[in-house]
């Protein structure tokens, strides 16, 4: 079946087809967030981990840490303490 549209021929209707792979829906989602307090820090830490995966490779350890301890440490300017232990862990190897 080809991308967004499921084997029956329906419109795929999944958060990330609807909200991560359309540019509308990604840019509504992202203003939602941004527009409710509660949501604010995951939204900017949506933002943050893009320009991550955008940085250079010679920028990513600095950025990392930075994006640790302002979103997954207790106490962080915007820590999103909904994100599991499992997704907040420092990577090893």
């Amino acid at each position: 079946a080809p991308p967004g549209h499921t084997q029956d021929g329906g419109q795929d209707t999944s958060f990330r087809w609807q909200c991560v792979d359309q540019p509308i829906g990604k840019l509504l989602f992202r203003r939602f967030l941004e527009g409710v307090p509660q949501f604010a820090a995951a939204g900017a830490l949506w933002s943050e981990i893009e320009a991550f995966e955008q940085c250079e490779d010679a920028e990513r350890e600095e950025l990392a840490k930075k994006l640790r301890s302002r979103f997954f440490t207790p106490g962080g300017s915007e820590h999103c303490g909904f994100l599991s232990a499992g997704a907040t862990a420092t990577p090893t190897g």
